[in-house]
């Protein structure tokens, strides 16, 4: 079943998040999600993942996911239960490596008007964002059908898996 919308509580982070600050190196002895996602964001803010529910947004300002190119970053994030990422550009490789996992990452370049604690819904068909607490909605490109598949699947591995099975 394809998930076209998602509503949310965001939480914002500054520029430049890496992807140790997203989980730090210190936990990568695992690859287990449900051990990474007790300790995403805990280095950028320790109370992180007491503080969210699932469902919640990060929207972040300029290049989201620098730093190494791990894939323990939007694994543990999707794991924590974020269930997208708003910010005006991001690091290539976290590009890549979220879709792969299945987790929506969304580029707007207005995201700074986003303020922590708004409510938001994304619509990906539409390509809209729209800010139900201050009633402003956004366009941004959306995101392309290959893509939104991988999202659908659950990331790259599910979406081999069901063409191998034909589903």
């Amino acid at each position: 079943m394809q998930k076209t919308n998602i509503y949310g509580k965001v939480w914002r982070f500054g520029r430049d998040i890496d992807t140790d600050l997203i989980i730090a190196a210190r936990y990568l002895n695992t690859s287990v999600p449900e051990e990474l996602a007790k300790h995403v964001m805990e280095d950028a803010d320790p109370e992180f993942v007491n503080k969210m529910t699932p469902g919640d947004v990060i929207v972040a300002d300029v290049n989201f996911g620098c730093g190494s190119s791990r894939e323990h970053a939007p694994i543990a994030l999707k794991a924590a239960g974020v269930a997208a990422i708003i910010a005006p550009t991001f690091a290539r490789i976290f590009y890549r490596n979220a879709f792969n996992m299945g987790l929506p990452i969304f580029e707007l370049q207005e995201s700074s008007e986003i303020n922590e604690g708004d409510e938001i819904s994304i619509n990906m068909n539409a390509g809209t964002i729209t800010n139900k607490t201050t009633s402003k909605t956004y366009n941004f490109t959306p995101i392309p059908a290959f893509m939104q598949e991988l999202i659908d699947a659950g990331g790259l591995m599910n979406f081999a898996k069901n063409e191998v099975e034909g589903k």
